[in-house]
């Protein structure tokens, strides 16, 4: 019993961490790989470099989409568009 109370702090600071900063960034991670797969073409996004653009196409074979901008056509790796700022983008339209 005496072990058990040498470790509890160490169980309950393990659990804190658990419950405040892995499980948030596990359940971020979740969203942001199904917006990458809910992406299709004509929608508005932002990548995280701050390109505003229309995605023309989509790959899946190499994960890339290509991106219309003002000034042109982009590729872009579809991990570099930013969820949170996309989502902003869309909903403003």
């Amino acid at each position: 019993m005496e072990g058990i109370g040498q470790f509890l702090p160490f169980i309950l600071m393990f659990v804190v961490v658990y419950f405040f900063m892995i499980a948030p960034q596990m359940k971020r991670a979740k969203k942001e790989k199904k917006f990458n797969a809910e992406l299709k073409k004509g929608d508005k996004v932002i990548t995280k470099s701050g390109l505003h653009g229309k995605i023309l196409e989509l790959n899946d074979k190499d994960q890339t989409c290509i991106i219309e901008t003002m000034s042109g056509k982009v590729k872009f790796e579809r991990s570099a568009i930013s969820m949170e700022l996309s989502a902003k983008a869309s909903a403003q339209a």
